[in-house]
């Protein structure tokens, strides 16, 4: 039975991390429910290891359980989600413990999941099984406190991120490129850990961006994108709207007339209706429970000047990524400055400079 003075070796640290490390690699890529990693071992020899199924589904400790061809009996499972003992689309995760012989489980963090929660430790015990928890629990909790946002607030986990320049301009009519090829990069990075992206159809129509991962190998787990688009301005010979079906983009409008409303749809592009407020802007928290609804767990928004300004305001972030160049733009013709930064330091205290190696620019990461 786990008590709060439980102990653990170094080895034991080393087979969760392993663990968080196969949990880190689909984070944005289980759906509605958390990425877990989990790690068998027996005789001190890792014999298999297992990750959340994409999409959600089959979980973690059964994929593991799966995986291996040595006898389980005996064994130790590392994990680092509390195992599920409840019956949903698929059979419980205690029941597949239980049925292998696995004869001590080892996880890191309590599942805030009221069908599971302090549930498995019974479940496991009445058979014998060995149950401790508790390694490396303030690490695991913060990889998992976006998956405990969604499930408390019933919202997407929201990370901001805008690229300035060393004169704070996000954008230059005469060279668009602010940051250089490592600072990109991370970009990609984030769009994989996200399973939306959002801009405004005034990005898209100055910008006409992608929006899409393009780190070899990760390229298919591009995230949706989602256009704020209040009467179907959007360019409809832009990358986004050329390249868009009814898996992978999504228009919040307010008013449009039928002709604009069927040239969107017949691109393929789900509309979604939504109020806007006094200041003729959209209620960003009616569209974040929207997004719940849809799927979304994890939303980037790569924002301008002025949706990036007023969601801090609002404290809608709950991380914000500024990139900065050494760079300077030019002034002398479009140009737009970002004039968030001292909201930015005001609503967001906790800052963490990012050493990424990034080559001159640099990363702050605001929470």
């Amino acid at each position: 039975m786990s008590t709060k003075k439980d102990k653990f070796t170094l080895k034991d640290k080393f087979y969760m991390e392993i663990a968080l490390d196969l949990a880190r690699s689909r984070h944005g890529h289980t759906g509605s429910n958390p990425s877990v990693g989990c790690v068998i071992v027996k005789n001190d020899k890792i014999i298999s290891i297992g990750q959340t199924s994409f999409n959600g589904r089959p979980h973690a400790e059964f994929n593991a359980i799966k995986n291996c061809y040595e006898n389980l009996k005996g064994s130790k499972m590392y994990v680092t989600l509390e195992p599920c003992c409840h019956h949903g689309l698929t059979p419980p995760c205690t029941d597949s413990i239980i049925k292998s012989k696995i004869s001590e489980v080892i996880y890191s963090v309590t599942d805030i999941d009221k069908r599971v929660r302090n549930k498995s430790n019974k479940i496991l015990n009445s058979k014998k099984i060995i149950v401790k928890k508790g390694l490396l629990k303030n690490k695991i909790e913060n990889f998992y406190y976006p998956y405990f946002f969604n499930r408390t607030k019933k919202l997407p986990f929201v990370t901001g991120k805008i690229a300035i320049s060393k004169n704070n301009i996000i954008y230059s009519k005469i060279k668009k490129k602010i940051t250089n090829s490592f600072s990109d990069k991370f970009t990609h990075l984030l769009r994989y850990q996200n399973d939306c992206i959002m801009i405004t159809h005034k990005t898209l129509n100055k910008d006409n961006p992608k929006l899409n991962c393009r780190l070899k190998g990760m390229e298919k787990f591009s995230p949706k994108r989602i256009i704020l688009d209040n009467k179907l301005n959007s360019k409809t010979n832009s990358y986004i709207i050329e390249s868009s079906n009814n898996k992978n983009t999504l228009i919040f409008y307010n008013k449009a007339d039928k002709s604009k409303i069927f040239k969107f749809k017949r691109k393929g592009i789900i509309l979604i209706k939504s109020r806007i407020n006094r200041n003729n802007r959209f209620d960003i928290k009616v569209i974040l429970k929207k997004l719940y609804n849809f799927g979304c767990r994890n939303l980037l928004i790569e924002g301008g000047n002025d949706l990036t300004i007023s969601l801090l305001k609002n404290r809608i972030f709950n991380k914000f990524y500024l990139f900065k160049s050494p760079k300077k733009l030019s002034k002398s013709v479009e140009y737009t400055k970002f004039s968030g930064l001292n909201t930015l330091n005001q609503k967001y205290k906790k800052r963490f400079n990012l050493n990424l190696n990034l080559r001159k620019d640099r990363i702050t990461l605001y929470r």
